[in-house]
């Protein structure tokens, strides 16, 4: 803006009484003689430039009873262009135009105000502004004006409005017309990774087609010696997700000020997700009973859970940790924030905060339950989201732990982290937010604590029980990447037992005893075999290797137990519990053998298939004890879908998929779920009973949206038979 021209704009708020950042609601009105004939926010030249052209918002979209008009969607700290036609031509000399945008708060509890950031107004100028609010005029055409916005880097993410006003001038500076237009479509301001100057700014920026633009992946479970990568629906470009997460935003009394600032944003997205403290969108529920809602295996992608959110604004039921997850990478996708799904196998959940996991067992080796309400869970999954930490000391941004499963409360509500992974590693539990809590998940040692009478326990100490396999999707096709070494230095290592300790320490302010029973003699070795992949309905055996290192001969009292638990670890039945008492010769070794056969547990089993094979062993002659735990999942068919390798937008198509039953009976209640990112919306199909043997096959009909390649996710339920998977990859051209 020129001197004089700055000058002139002193005087007109001098002369109105208002300031450089007063909106145009504040300025007198007068009559338009100056007409605006178009604005055209070139929506699709803007949106491949911010890379938002996926969000389905930003094309028009037929409605049953409406066409809804596209809508600008660009990322912060990256400047935008739009065009404004007059019915005259422009004359830059004696016209200035104010443009402003107030953000639009009408699901919030806030005023939008100048000083807090949620208004801005400012005068068109003939510089650039990057790094900060400000607009210039690209090119004058006459009637028509190419215009260019820039936003700042931190500017608050959220659904903004859109003004202008243009004032004529008179050779004395006095107003002598002012032209006002409010564009009738709001637009939204996101998150910018790409942008150096964003406090998510990602430098491999190729890995945020992963981390921000990919809208659909794997999300991990099972065990850890039996990785499960469970196909996810992230939809994030859905018509209704953008706007259902800033209507989340809206509404959940965070201030206004403070959602330009991701790790405010991450934290509350934790609360958000889960429904205990603020009506969020999943509601939890770990006991099997799920006949008022759908069972946690059922979903198969983040869409349809919050398309039914968003058209009731009540929880959904039900979600387990990998759901809420699913949903979490939706949010942070949709808004920017980079974000993956994280599995951790054998992962604590420590409820005292002590940073052990206390087991309680009895003396003839069966766990004593109501003692023991720390647990570990088969596996459990979070989320890392990418950003800066300047509340950290240096070294501690990048990738951040976020938890939504509500297990504990923090600062009085159920969310978790954002927490610094590196903080976790070095065991800086001191460090906001929660990493006493997730450290525990991955690098607690576990004690087992026996009752041999009432006035004394033995106990063992276990520090290579938890936290193992952190998994993680890789980029790309690549499936799984582990990322354990991200969290915790190799076990056993002498930096790890240092962040164990430094952990305990600073998490408890007491150094804990580390050697909490020892026998004079441990000549006695045992393992608990790993059980080799078994399809469901086929018996397995609960085996245990027992090994004499001393020449002198030795008895072994054992109990070996089978159980159905959930996955977070809780028993739900027990199915076979036997004891020994076998001698092993000196220098010998033995195998001990507990078989179960597809009698014993079908009818026993719950959600995942989830078996816990448990062994408590006491060596009568020395008091050596020996606890182990180790699980592992039924495995299940796969569904063959059958489907086009490749496509046009537009065509229609027909998908086939099928499988046998496993099972000695007949699946009843039988359903398909079928979705697709850019493929197809979340569809329900329902099955006649499967008899044994047979094949249980559906056809439906499919039509491409989007083009890329893209993936059918099939997902199959029935009393007996729950969550069988399978998926195809579409190629869709334009």
């Amino acid at each position: 803006m020129s001197a004089s021209r700055y000058r002139w704009a002193s005087d007109y708020r001098a002369r109105y009484g208002i300031g450089l950042h007063h909106s145009i609601e504040d300025v007198p009105v007068v009559e338009p003689k100056m007409k605006v004939e178009a604005v055209d926010f070139l929506i699709e030249k803007n949106t491949k430039y911010h890379k938002t052209d996926r969000y389905e918002i930003t094309h028009e979209r037929k409605k049953i009873l409406a066409t809804l008009p596209a809508e600008l969607v660009v990322r912060r700290g990256q400047s935008f262009d739009f065009d404004l036609t007059f019915d005259r031509p422009y004359n830059q000399q004696e016209l200035d135009i104010r443009v402003t945008f107030t953000l639009d708060t009408t699901n919030m509890n806030e005023i939008a105000l100048v000083s807090n950031g949620t208004k801005v107004s400012y005068l068109v100028s003939e510089e650039d502004y990057v790094g900060e609010w400000g607009a210039r005029i690209r090119k004058n055409e006459g009637n028509k004006i190419k215009m260019r916005i820039y936003t700042p880097a931190n500017a608050i993410v959220a659904r903004w409005k859109f003004a202008f006003d243009v004032v004529k001038i008179k050779e004395d500076k006095s107003e002598e017309e002012l032209c006002r237009y409010k564009h009738p479509v709001p637009f939204y301001i996101l998150f910018n990774p790409w942008c150096r100057e964003d406090q998510t700014f990602y430098p491999n920026t190729d890995e945020l087609d992963e981390y921000v633009l990919n809208d659909s992946g794997r999300v991990f479970a099972g065990t850890a010696n039996q990785i499960n990568a469970v196909p996810w629906n992230f939809g994030q470009f859905e018509d209704f997700v953008l706007e259902c997460v800033i209507w989340l935003l809206d509404n959940c009394n965070m201030k206004a000020r403070n959602r330009g600032d991701p790790i405010a944003i991450s934290r509350k997205i934790s609360a958000l997700v889960n429904s205990p403290d603020d009506n969020g969108v999943l509601e939890g529920r770990w006991n099997g009973d799920y006949r008022d809602g759908i069972a946690p295996l059922h979903w198969s992608g983040s869409v349809r859970i919050l398309q039914l959110y968003w058209q009731s604004k009540h929880p959904v039921k039900y979600g387990q940790c990998w759901v809420f997850s699913g949903v979490l990478v939706t949010v942070c996708r949709a808004l920017g924030i980079p974000c993956r799904s994280v599995t951790n196998f054998s992962s604590a959940h420590d409820t005292d905060g002590n940073i052990t996991i206390d087991r309680h067992w009895d003396k003839d080796g069966h766990p004593i339950e109501e003692w023991n309400s720390d647990s570990v869970w088969n596996f459990h999954v979070w989320n890392e989201v990418w950003m800066a930490r300047p509340d950290l000391p240096a070294g501690f941004g990048g990738w951040q732990a976020v938890d939504s499963t509500p297990q504990e409360r923090s600062d009085g509500t159920f969310c978790c982290g954002p927490a610094s992974v590196e903080a976790v590693k070095q065991g800086r539990v001191d460090l906001p937010y929660d990493g006493r809590f997730i450290f525990a998940e991955v690098n607690a040692d576990r004690v087992n604590w026996i009752k041999i009478s009432d006035n004394f326990w033995a106990n063992t100490k276990e520090e290579d029980a938890i936290g193992k396999n952190i998994t993680t999707k890789g980029l790309g096709d690549e499936m799984a990447v582990f990322v354990t070494n991200n969290y915790k230095y190799c076990e056993g290592d002498v930096q790890e037992r240092t962040a164990v300790l430094k952990a305990v320490h600073k998490g408890t302010g007491t150094w804990r005893q580390s050697d909490l029973y020892s026998v004079d003699i441990k000549d006695m070795t045992f393992d608990l075999t790993d059980w080799e992949d078994t399809m469901i309905g086929q018996p397995f055996s609960v085996v245990l290797k027992v090994k004499n290192d001393n020449t002198l001969n030795r008895t072994v009292k054992v109990t070996l137990t089978a159980s159905v638990v959930y996955y977070n670890g809780v028993m739900a039945r027990m199915i076979k519990s036997e004891s020994y008492e076998v001698q092993i010769k000196g220098k010998k070794e033995g195998v001990i053998k507990m078989n179960v056969t597809p009698e014993e547990y079908l009818d026993k089993l719950v959600d995942m298939a989830i078996i816990k094979m448990s062994t408590m062993v006491r060596v009568l002659e020395t008091n050596q004890y020996y606890c182990e735990d180790d699980d592992f999942r039924f495995l299940k068919p796969e569904i063959v879908v059958k489907a086009p390798a490749e496509v046009k937008v537009g065509d229609t198509y027909d998908v086939e998929f099928s499988f046998t039953n496993p099972l000695p009976y007949a699946m009843t209640m039988c359903q398909w779920e079928v979705e697709g990112a850019g493929l197809q919306k979340p569809r329900r199909l329902y099955q006649p009973n499967v008899e044994r043997g047979e094949v249980a096959k559906k056809t439906t009909i499919m039509q491409a949206k989007t083009p890329g390649d893209r993936e059918i996710i099939v997902n199959f339920d029935s009393t007996e038979l729950m969550s069988v998977m399978g998926t195809a990859t579409v190629k869709v051209t334009a």
